[in-house]
């Protein structure tokens, strides 16, 4: 059975976003899966990103800034091995939260620094997203209300030499061939219902297993969108896609103690619920 789920963890119409970015701590090559997770999320109306643009290390983000209107804000260095960047995007942060009208704020960066302004930003209200690699410190991930990892955001793609067209052409073949087994296999694995997860660790499911209990009515179920939201407030760098399933359906449906049901919903027959429950709770 296929399941349809309509996933949304935080409110999104009419959320304005500030977008602030770290330049010396994030690759120029997420920017646009970057840009179209933040999408899902609200309306970035402010978008910064600092940095020494002197640097040469900093030249592939100047390729890429004017594609998608992010205004580059610059920071000389004052002293060497003292991050003068980190400061200013905290700064503009607190004039942004006083002075402009948005909702939350997206901050992209692996660094730590953060931590506190992430904390301060939610205590005067504001939804505060966190974008960086898996490298980030806990504690500011934290601090976020959500925080989403830039390693499972990026296409992965098959290098290809453009001398070489047989060869390409032999890939690409290969790659289709490839992927209509991995599809069959897929479909297959479905319709036996033994789709086997993948790195889910023992505390991820003691954590889904526990948001469920917390949630459940007198029989045990509790409706996924409301699991998918108190799971992500316990544990803010909580993504399905971190264990390779696109939604959190799939990957309830592939742990073996919980149990799924779609529902009609009475209001709107179209729209289909998905409720879940633990098996021992039975």
């Amino acid at each position: 059975m296929i399941w349809q789920e309509k996933e949304v963890y935080m409110p999104v119409k009419d959320v304005r976003l500030a977008v602030l970015i770290d330049a010396d701590n994030i690759s120029a090559t997420y920017i646009k899966p970057m840009m179209l997770e933040i999408a899902r999320y609200g309306n970035p109306t402010i978008k910064r990103i600092y940095g020494d643009w002197t640097k040469p290390q900093l030249g592939p983000w100047k390729q890429v800034l004017l594609d998608h209107a992010i205004s580059p804000v610059q920071q000389f260095g004052y002293t060497s091995g003292k991050n003068a960047t980190d400061s200013t995007l905290i700064i503009d942060a607190m004039d942004i939260l006083y002075t402009e009208s948005v909702d939350g704020f997206c901050l992209v960066s692996s660094d730590s620094d953060f931590t506190r302004l992430a904390t301060r930003l939610r205590e005067a209200g504001k939804i505060v997203y966190g974008i960086g690699e898996k490298k980030t410190p806990t504690p500011f991930v934290a601090a976020c209300d959500r925080f989403i990892f830039l390693e499972i955001l990026a296409p992965k793609e098959k290098k290809v030499k453009n001398s070489d067209n047989s060869s390409a052409k032999a890939l690409s073949q290969a790659d289709a061939a490839e992927s209509q087994e991995a599809s069959d296999s897929a479909d297959a694995d479905n319709k036996a219902g033994a789709r086997v997860p993948k790195d889910i660790d023992e505390a991820t499911c003691e954590l889904i297993a526990s948001s469920v209990s917390d949630l459940a009515d007198e029989d045990g179920w509790a409706f996924l969108g409301d699991v998918g939201n108190l799971v992500n407030k316990k544990s803010p760098s909580f993504d399905a896609r971190n264990y390779g399933f696109s939604k959190m359906s799939k990957l309830m449906q592939s742990l073996d103690f919980l149990e799924c049901e779609l529902r009609v919903n009475e209001k709107n027959p179209q729209v289909k619920l998905i409720y879940v429950r633990n098996k021992e709770d039975n």
